[in-house]
């Protein structure tokens, strides 16, 4: 199949993707989707840059690398930019009613659908990484000493994310990252190196796929153990709060199905993780001077997200003075690998403990960013974060009830993340990680700076839980 998305003769099922009206269809149907990472800014074009037939005949199955221009970010002065997706395309001349949520648009007399909704046509995958597959710029792999089965059937997981997950059976997970960056994915380099060492705590890894842009091998899909009988953190946690608004008189430690026992095990459990990381990819030092340049990419972040976010402007100073402390920092860190998005959503409980997932770093930063390696603590502030957020998720539709029900929820909202916050920290410790009572200056920096970030995903994707990060500000509980 031809790279390119202009027409070059009658249309056949055979060169579907240069079907004329394909990129408009495409440009009208991406900014739709959960995955698209550039909500709230104009699509000028879309264009196909790579595209690989998988599947010959009807149904047909093409994997598509396409470039998305749009126009710069609303508060950000400068040219737009062109991101890359993936993108698996189905073709059919007849759509079964099943497939119909997923259609694209008709072209040429041929149905065109989102593909990972096909599980008669995503086996494939599983059938390339069995075998070792290249076909044309696409390689799919097994990891050594694995084996994958192949005749299982895929579901595609409902769950909002920025990737496309697909479960097989109830044997693997296969991560399609749709959003994608000439590199390999913190993800799936973590996850062999982890491996290697012979980490317990994440799911064991079976394969991937790849290809090469802009000349370097680029991750496009990772297959996973799926862990079946597992509930996320977020879950647990949610639970307890809601236990907790039910019973507003009762304190954090006195409901059912208090929380903090698992938060000090999963603090434990973290800093194992983090010594396994240390020992796949080492350990160096960030000299004075560059934990001083931290301090001023941190001040910058603030800046341009007060100018996307003028909500944040009334705590700027506030938080600016928190990263000023920062860089009065007189002492190398020592930095390393680390999960880099850490919070409750990236957890599962298993009858095995706690396992971590998706070590893709933070969606909007760089490759290079999320590749670069930090203090350990800043995970730490992550799911101290994610603590903040599961005591508040709920209180919104709460304090509509009566003001004085609302504060009291209020109270117990911060008592339940002060109490959970605690429980981490020194399960972390315990187990061996740095003690964040002991950094307190380095650790209250990496949440100011995580809850910046969290205002600008917020005001982007999910603006009514803006309010979250910014009343973190409001009451000083970061």
């Amino acid at each position: 199949m031809r790279s390119s998305d202009q027409p070059t003769g009658a249309p056949t099922p055979d060169n579907v993707v240069d079907l004329p009206g394909l990129t408009e269809l495409l440009r009208e149907w991406v900014p739709r989707q959960r995955w698209f990472a550039g909500k709230g800014r104009e699509v000028r074009e879309v264009t196909v840059l790579e595209a690989t037939e998988l599947t010959v005949g009807d149904p047909g199955l093409h994997h598509l690398v396409i470039g998305v221009g749009h126009d710069a970010e609303p508060g950000f002065p400068g040219p737009g930019t062109v991101d890359r997706y993936q993108l698996l395309l189905g073709t059919r001349a007849e759509l079964p009613g099943r497939l119909e949520y997923a259609e694209i648009g008709r072209l040429g007399g041929r149905h065109i659908y989102d593909a990972v909704h096909d599980p008669e046509l995503t086996r494939t995958l599983l059938t390339g990484m069995a075998g070792n597959a290249d076909t044309g710029p696409l390689r799919l792999r097994t990891v050594p000493g694995q084996e994958i089965e192949t005749d299982l059937v895929s579901l595609a997981s409902p769950a909002e994310q920025s990737n496309s997950s697909l479960i097989f059976g109830d044997v693997y997970i296969c991560k399609l990252f749709r959003r994608i960056t000439p590199g390999t994915n913190p993800d799936l380099e973590l996850n062999l190196g982890l491996t290697r060492v012979g980490c317990e705590h994440i799911p064991a890894l079976h394969g991937w796929a790849e290809t090469d842009l802009d000349g370097e091998p680029t991750t496009l899909a990772m297959l996973s153990e799926f862990l079946r009988t597992a509930t996320d953190g977020w879950r647990l946690a949610a639970t307890s709060v809601r236990d907790l608004y039910a019973e507003v008189d009762l304190h954090a430690d006195e409901v059912g199905g208090d929380f903090a026992s698992e938060a000090e095990r999963l603090g434990a459990v973290t800093a194992a993780v983090h010594r396994d990381l240390a020992r796949a990819f080492g350990v160096s030092r960030l000299p004075v001077d560059d934990v001083r340049t931290m301090a001023e990419d941190m001040h910058r972040r603030l800046d341009e997200t007060v100018l996307a976010v003028p909500e944040l402007e009334p705590y700027a100073a506030m938080i600016g003075a928190v990263f000023d402390d920062l860089a009065k920092h007189e002492v190398d860190l020592p930095v390393q690998r680390i999960h880099g998005d850490y919070h409750l959503g990236q957890v599962m409980r298993t009858e095995r403990g706690w396992m971590l997932l998706d070590f893709e770093g933070e969606p909007l930063h760089t490759l290079a960013e999320r590749r670069t390696p930090s203090h350990p603590l800043r995970d730490v502030a992550g799911m101290l974060r994610s603590f903040e957020y599961a005591s508040r998720h709920l209180l919104a539709g709460q304090t509509q009830v009566a003001p004085e029900v609302g504060e009291q929820l209020e109270v117990r909202a911060r008592e339940w993340a002060e109490r959970n916050r605690a429980a981490f920290c020194r399960g972390y410790a315990e187990g061996g990680g740095p003690d964040p009572s002991a950094h307190e200056v380095l650790l209250r920096a990496f949440e100011y700076d995580k809850a910046v970030y969290e205002v600008l995903y917020e005001a982007r994707n999910r603006p009514s839980w803006l309010h979250i990060p910014l009343s973190s500000f409001r009451h000083s509980v970061v």
